[in-house]
Parts: C-alpha cells; structure tokens; sequence
C-alpha cells in the first residue's frame, strides 16, 4: 500500500468533514503537526474538536485554527499562552473539557487499544469528576476503599501527528518531548496522517527504536518544519 504523499493537502484528502472529532499530537510547541493544521485551515474545515494536549499558540498550531474559529471544542490539559484562546471560551464562542495531562494521554492510548472506559482516582472530588460514574474499589488487605471516576477512550475520527523520521511504510521515531503525546494520539484515529521530517527506505531504522509501528500509520507526508521554543530564557549581556 502507498503511503507517501506529496503535501499535506494531498496526505488529507478525503478524510476531512465538518463536525468531525481530531485527535493532535504536540507537547508544547514540541512535536506539533503544523503541515496538516496549516492544511486543515485551508481546507475551511468546521466545527471540528479537538483532543490535544494544549492548542498551540495564537499564531501557531491548533492556534492557527482558533482565529479563523473552525474549532468548536477542545478536550485539553494546558490551555496557557494562547490569548484567543482564552478569548473565544470567557466569551462562550468555544466549548473546554478539562483534563488531566495523563488522563489526557491515557484515553488516547486506550481508544487506540479498542477500551470503551477505564477507572482512574484522578480528579475525583474536583469538576473533573462531575457527571461521572463513580466506583470504590479496595487498596489493600485491611479493606480499605478509595474512590475511582470512570473515564472513556477517545476514538477519534483523525490523527494527525508529527515524528522526526519514518520509513516509507509509516514505522515512525520521535524525538524527546514530542513523543509525549504523539503516539497515543496516532493510535486512536481510524485514520492516521503522519507528517515527518524525513523518510527513509524500509529497514533503514533499527526495529528496537521505533516508537510507533507502521500498523497506526495509514498515509505519510514530508517537509521542512520550523523550530520553535516556548520559553526562550537568556541572561542579559549586562549579567553574564
């Protein structure tokens, strides 16, 4: 099967419809798929959902698609650094669903192992949990119970992810932080779109350093990226 296409526009045909729920990979500013957002911005897509772990910046990442307000909703942990962001959900324009960072991560990663639901303590007696089922269970052999909220897999319709370098049957490594939430996020799509930074021929990377394996990836797109850091922090030369 093919799966190298020569933009990201070509790498997304067909897949896009409005109303559809996208599952992003990124972890900060680190491991963003900026060629597909850019692509998914071009094609006017609405009224989408996201499930990521931040939404960019205002000019970067899924921020890109908050100022042209193609986003009806994200299902985030860190929604920092992103003013328009903040402006659209104090005003009502953009539905949240606060999560824990693992928590996050870990519906990502149960979508994409086909579980419907799992039991976690984190978040119970806060907002998180409100409208959850809640279930004890014991910790111990002296009888003691602790309190769980129920939490559902995220099945997304798309992923879109970045990595560092994939062969050309969609074996994929990361680099770092972007590996955070980029794997899971790749799993739990029925469809997958991988945009890399290089592509190499099959069993050219070292089989015990793949991080995602080909069977998540359905197509994969190339191109240069650009480098961004979140916090740049530096002495001033009046202090070195």
């Amino acid at each position: 099967m093919q799966k190298v296409y020569g933009s990201a526009a070509e790498a997304l045909d067909g897949v896009l419809f409005d109303g559809m729920l996208i599952a992003a990979g990124g972890f900060g500013l680190c491991g963003i798929p900026e060629l597909l957002l850019e692509a998914i911005k071009e094609a006017g897509t609405k009224d989408l959902t996201f499930a990521s772990n931040n939404a960019g910046v205002d000019d970067f990442g899924i921020g890109i698609l908050l100022q042209t307000k193609q986003v009806k909703k994200m299902m985030s942990s860190y929604v920092g650094e992103n003013a328009e962001f903040m402006r659209q959900y104090l005003s009502g324009e953009l539905e949240l669903e606060f999560n824990p960072q693992g928590t996050l991560a870990e519906r990502m990663r149960a979508g994409g192992a086909g579980i419907p639901g799992f039991y976690t303590k984190t978040g119970y007696g806060t907002q998180v949990a409100e409208g959850k089922e809640v279930k004890t269970f014991p910790t111990g052999p002296d009888g003691a119970e602790e309190h769980y909220i129920l939490e559902n897999g995220i099945f997304a319709d798309l992923s879109i992810v970045k990595a560092w370098k994939a062969d050309t049957t969609g074996n994929a490594i990361f680099r770092k932080t972007a590996r955070n939430f980029n794997p899971p996020a790749a799993m739990c799509g029925k469809v997958c779109v991988l945009e890399v930074e290089e592509i190499v021929e099959p069993g050219e990377l070292e089989p015990d350093h793949i991080h995602l394996p080909s069977i998540y990836v359905h197509r994969v797109v190339q191109g240069a990226h650009e480098k961004r850091i979140e916090q740049r922090t530096v002495r001033s030369k009046e202090d070195a």
